[in-house]
C-alpha cells in the first residue's frame, strides 16, 4: 500500500528560533513562510508556473497568523494567481499532514506538482488561542478531550512509570545530539532567513551545549505538583517553517528536478486524549502494516518529543533502538514549532538518510487531541 513515484525534489526549513524572545518572535509568520517558499524554489529551479497547489500545515491558523495562511504565504512569495492554497490543521501533525495531502492530489491524477510545507509562529499565538472556548458538552462529558499537554505527559509517565530521572537524561541527549550536530554542520535542510532585524539567521536556538543533567534535575515541575514534566524535558515553544516540493516522478524527470526521496505512505490514528503521548506507537505500527514493512526495514526515526515521558514509552514500547531516533536530537533541544514540526522532521530526516545512504526513515508524532500520525520516507 505504499504510494508510487511521488518524488521529493527538496525539503527546506528554517532554523528553529526561541517564541517571544527568539530571532522570528516579531516576524510575521506569512513572511518567514513566503521566505522560505522561496528559497526552495530557487534551490530546486522549479518554474512557479509549475506548481499548481500549495497546502500549509498550521496548527494554531488563526487570523494573526494570515487568514488562509498558504494562500498569503503564495502570494507574497509572488506565486502566480492561479496556484492554489489551502491551510489544513491536525495540530502537531499538521506539516506531515500537508505532505500527505500533495502525495495523494499527485497520487490520484489531480495534480503534477505541489508544495507542502508547515508554519508555526508560537510567538502570535499562544497555546490554546487568544480566546479559548470549550465545547460545554465535552467539558461535561468527555473533559478529557481538553486535558493540557503537560498533565497528558504526567499521566503518561504515571502510568507507564517513567521517573524523572530518566526523562532528564532522555533530554540531555536530545540538547547534546543537537549541539554536535551544529558543530560539525550536518544540519543541512536549513536555509538562511533574513529576519525582520536584518540578521541572516541559519542556526537553531534552542540547543544548550551548557546543559549538565544536575541543572535539568534542579527543574521545578511545571504542570503537576510533585510531577515529574519539567521545561527541561518538555519541548521547546518555538517559531519556524519548512516546505517540501514534490511532484509526479516522470513530471520530476521531464522538468530535470532532482529526486532525492520519495514519500511513500501516512497514516493517522486516534487514541485516548489524557494520555495523547502514546499516539506514534499505534500509527508506527499501523504504517508499517500497511506497507508491509518491520521495524528492522527502518534506518531512522523522527519521533517528535513532545516531552520525554511520552518520547521514552512510544521507542520502548515500539521496540526502537534509541540510536535509530532523533539522531540530530529531537523537540525537547531543537524546539516544536506546533504546525511545522511534521515538514521539519521531513527535511531534517531526509537530509540524514542521504548522509548515510539509508533506505527508509519514519517521521511520527503524537497529535493534540488524543492522535497519533507517521509517514514513511525512502530515499532515491
Amino acid at each position: 500500500m505504499m504510494m508510487e513515484n511521488i518524488a521529493i525534489s527538496s525539503a527546506v526549513r528554517s532554523a528553529v528560533t526561541k517564541s517571544f524572545k527568539g530571532s522570528f518572535s516579531t516576524m510575521r509568520p506569512d513572511d518567514l513562510g513566503a521566505l522560505v517558499l522561496q528559497k526552495l524554489i530557487k534551490k530546486t529551479n522549479i518554474s512557479t508556473d509549475n506548481i499548481e497547489d500549495i497546502i500549509v500545515g498550521c496548527a494554531m491558523p488563526e487570523a494573526e497568523q494570515g487568514m488562509n495562511l498558504a494562500r498569503i504565504i503564495s502570494l507574497r512569495a509572488n506565486l502566480p494567481y492561479k496556484t492554489s492554497a489551502a491551510t489544513i490543521n491536525r495540530f502537531c501533525a499538521s506539516g506531515l499532514h500537508a505532505a500527505a495531502d500533495i502525495a495523494k492530489s499527485i497520487a490520484t491524477k489531480q495534480i503534477n506538482c505541489g508544495v507542502a510545507m508547515g508554519v508555526e509562529s508560537m510567538s502570535y499565538v499562544p497555546m490554546g488561542g487568544h480566546k479559548p472556548s470549550p465545547n460545554p458538552y465535552l467539558m461535561e462529558h468527555n473533559p478529557y478531550a481538553y486535558t493540557t499537554m503537560g498533565i497528558t505527559a504526567e499521566n503518561v509517565a504515571l502510568k507507564f512509570g517513567i521517573d524523572r530521572k530518566k526523562q532528564d537524561e532522555f533530554a540531555l541527549e536530545s540538547h547534546n545530539k543537537a549541539c554536535i550536530a551544529i558543530k560539525n554542520k550536518l544540519f543541512q535542510e536549513i536555509v538562511s532567513i533574513t529576519n525582520d532585524q536584518n540578521l541572516n539567521i541559519d542556526t537553531d536556538e534552542g540547543p544548550r551545549a551548557d546543559t549538565n543533567l544536575e541543572a535539568l534535575s534542579s527543574l521545578r515541575p511545571v504542570f503537576k505538583l510533585n510531577g515529574s514534566v519539567t521545561a527541561g524535558n518538555s519541548s521547546q515553544v518555538s517559531d519556524g517553517a519548512a516546505a517540501i516540493l514534490l511532484s509526479d516522478k516522470n513530471f520530476a524527470q521531464e522538468h530535470n528536478l532532482s529526486i532525492q526521496g520519495y514519500f511513500r505512505a501516512f497514516t493517522s490514528v486516534g487514541v485516548d486524549p489524557s494520555i495523547m503521548g502514546v499516539g506514534p506507537i499505534d500509527a508506527i505500527q499501523k504504517l508499517l502494516k500497511m506497507t508491509n514493512l518491520s521495524l528492522k526495514d527502518i534506518g531512522v526515526f523522527e519521533i517528535n518529543e513532545a516531552f520525554a515521558s511520552q518520547a521514552i514509552h512510544c521507542i520502548e514500547t515500539l521496540g526502537i533502538d534509541y540510536k535509530k531516533v532523533n539522531p540530530y536530537g529531537g523537540a525537547i533541544a531543537l524546539g516544536h514549532p506546533l504546525g511545522c514540526t511534521g515538514a521539519r522532521q521531513i527535511a531534517t530526516i531526509l537530509n540524514y538518510m542521504r548522509q548515510k545512504s539509508i533506505r527508509y526513515g519514519v517521521c511520527s508524532m503524537c497529535v493534540g487531541g488524543g492522535m497519533g500520525a507517521a509517514g514513511l520516507i525512502e530515499i532515491a
